[in-house]
């Protein structure tokens, strides 16, 4: 009896050796801890983290610098996945903008989430009714490797406008803008996010501001020539100082990967969103009104992960 039981210790044992072997660890790219980006990530974890007794994938999502710093991250094989600006997602794969001569050929999409508007909150004692009246202001444009910052500088190019057109450009994360602002340490701060968000609650909540309208020729002219932008607008009365809507532009989150990453993993992580969507779009507000048939398809500009065609053929959406 003895000796049975020290051979079914050492066999389950065993088992559990070969189980752990065959873990695979997944990491995704996120952005900073008050936006969007995070809880995305978070909430794919936590729903592929669910089936790992079934699919042995565990899944870890760290806040980082946001878009390019994950596409980049991708790029070397430090990250399998990750979110990132539809414009971003467009650029890495074309080679073009901050990518140019360093093309990401072998990045794939899996799908797109929520929309994230342009979006620009300014101090009430400021004075700022319009983007144009943010020459000679101290702006936070947003931390080097995020797509805020990167958008930013798309649209200081197109209105002919450098960071020496501000008073102070200063590079704040997302999680120290609205401090920033609340200590009139800047007059006003930039973000492209998923509405409502945290940070620009924070913001707007702890001193009198406003959100800026971000439209005119400009912009209509960077709209019409880019089909990963759209007009958006941020709805009046989700913030405190903003009782009308603003009109803005924005870009889609996406959810993107690695053509080097596994079929079966990419596979088994879209599974686990879709299977239970409804719990995703119950784990943050931006993601409410999220539909299947947009998300396989709108902002993304790289070719489809063969991982998650497969599910979506499945699913008879292809």
């Amino acid at each position: 009896m003895t000796y049975l039981k020290t051979l079914s210790f050492v066999s389950a044992m065993a088992l559990a050796t070969t189980a752990a072997a065959e873990e695979r660890f997944i990491t995704i790219g996120t952005g900073g801890q008050t936006g969007v980006y995070f809880v995305v990530g978070q909430s794919i974890c936590r729903l592929v983290n669910r089936d790992t007794p079934t699919t042995n994938l565990k899944c870890t999502a760290p806040s980082t610098g946001g878009s390019i710093a994950n596409i980049n991250a991708i790029a070397a094989g430090d990250m399998d996945m990750g979110v990132a600006q539809s414009d971003w997602q467009y650029h890495a794969f074309n080679g073009s903008s901050e990518f140019e001569g360093k093309k990401v050929d072998k990045l794939r999409a899996v799908f797109s989430v929520h929309g994230e508007p342009f979006t620009v909150v300014a101090r009430k004692d400021a004075s700022i009714a319009s983007f144009d009246d943010l020459k000679g202001k101290r702006v936070n444009v947003g931390n080097p490797g995020s797509g805020q910052r990167a958008t930013m500088e798309v649209v200081l190019n197109a209105m002919g406008w450098t960071e020496g057109d501000f008073a102070l450009a200063s590079e704040l994360k997302p999680a120290e803008q609205a401090a920033a602002l609340g200590d009139n340490k800047v007059d006003a701060i930039i973000y492209t996010v998923g509405h409502p968000n945290g940070s620009i609650q924070e913001a707007t909540s702890t001193v009198e501001s406003n959100l800026v309208p971000v439209t005119g020729e400009a912009i209509d002219k960077l709209v019409a020539d880019n089909a990963y932008y759209a007009k958006a607008m941020i709805p009046g009365g989700m913030y405190a100082g903003t009782p009308d809507d603003v009109e803005t532009f924005g870009v889609k989150a996406t959810f993107v990967t690695s053509a080097d990453v596994p079929d079966e993993v990419v596979y088994e992580v879209v599974k686990a969103v879709f299977d239970n969507f409804d719990r995703f779009k119950g784990l943050h507000p931006a993601f409410a009104n999220l539909k299947e048939e947009e998300m396989i398809k709108d902002g993304l500009s790289a070719p489809l992960h063969p991982g998650a065609i497969k599910y979506y053929t499945e699913r008879g959406w292809m």
